[in-house]
């Protein structure tokens, strides 16, 4: 993909909620169920995205709008238990898959390829764009403020800064695992993991197999389009990961954002996301309201969580409400609202 349009365009009107919702007789049970509804995203380029809405129940009703931003290649699904509840504490939640991955497979085109900025400036800037229409007509009928929360799982976190409009439009983010991604941000033997992969590992995968394979990437990846995994590796090797790619020097609006900025490391991620790695993140939002935060499988009473464990469902009960109560109090639009839910 060489240059999109960079101003989304609407995202498609909501449809009657899924047909995956439980078809419930009592009213009070369904008053009580989030419901799920499937909507594509139109891209500014045209192209349609697989996007959902995960509905708060009408007994909670809409008191904020939430977007995620999945991890490199990982299907918006590895994110359904998070997104329904977080529609149970009372945010309409949007989760998309980025082109050519999942349920997007076919907004990538035969003969086409895709880098990671495009996924940021392009996809995650159409649900950006759906999710801050949906807060203001909320609003509106509301006669209310609402907050819009920005969740960002590594990639997902960690690009936002090249969304347009996100400095703007989000009120607060929430980073888990978001990581400025250099080699040198590793230390022992998991420097060397990570020289391996961006050196080795992803350009002579993408030269076998026209891809990066998913297996490469972790637990619920699918395959890596070449150029993203291209991409991945040149920013691997680069002292300041996107931030060390003048061609993006224009587009990076990180230190323009000032809402709360609360970016969470894992203290077993040694593979993905390392402490360091998340501190350096953090160093680029010099006018947020920067808060850093780890959490340790002790904390949790658990073996491990690593990259992909927090947002497993079973973890969900001791780590959700962890990472959100923050976060919640820390921005007014949020606060205001939620604390009751």
């Amino acid at each position: 993909m060489n240059s999109l349009p960079l101003t989304p365009a609407d995202a498609l009107p909501l449809p009657i909620p899924a047909t995956s919702a439980l078809d419930l007789d009592d009213t009070h049970a369904r008053d009580l169920q989030v419901r799920v509804c499937p909507t594509p995203l139109r891209c500014s380029d045209g192209r349609l995205l697989a996007a959902q809405w995960f509905e708060p129940p009408h007994a909670v009703g809409v008191r904020a709008v939430a977007v995620i931003g999945a991890a490199t290649a990982v299907p918006a699904s590895y994110y359904r238990h998070f997104a329904e509840w977080l529609a149970r504490r009372g945010y309409a939640v949007l989760s998309f898959d980025y082109r050519g991955i999942a349920a997007s497979r076919e907004a990538l085109q035969p003969g086409e390829d895709v880098r990671l900025r495009d996924w940021a400036r392009v996809d995650m800037g159409a649900a950006l764009h759906a999710a801050d229409k949906r807060r203001r007509e909320e609003a509106a009928a509301q006669r209310r403020e609402l907050g819009l929360l920005w969740v960002g799982h590594s990639l997902g976190g960690n690009s936002v800064g090249l969304v347009p409009g996100f400095e703007d439009k989000v009120d607060a983010l929430l980073g888990v695992a978001a990581q400025v991604a250099y080699l040198g941000h590793w230390s022992g033997f998991a420097r060397l993991q990570a020289w391996l992969f961006f050196h080795l590992m992803l350009p002579v995968a993408v030269r076998l197999f026209g891809h990066a394979p998913g297996r490469m990437l972790g637990p619920r990846a699918e395959k890596l389009p070449a150029a993203a995994a291209l991409e991945w590796a040149a920013w691997g090797r680069k002292p300041g990961f996107l931030f060390g790619d003048e061609s993006l020097a224009r587009e990076r609006s990180y230190h323009r954002f000032t809402g709360p900025a609360h970016l969470w490391s894992v203290t077993d991620d040694h593979l993905f996301g390392p402490a360091a790695a998340v501190d350096a993140l953090a160093g680029h939002f010099s006018a947020a309201r920067v808060q850093r935060h780890a959490v340790a499988p002790a904390d949790l009473g658990v073996s491990k969580i690593e990259h992909f464990g927090p947002f497993r469902r079973d973890l969900g009960a001791k780590l959700w409400p962890r990472l959100l109560e923050p976060i919640e109090a820390a921005t007014p639009r949020l606060a205001a609202r939620l604390h009751s839910a």
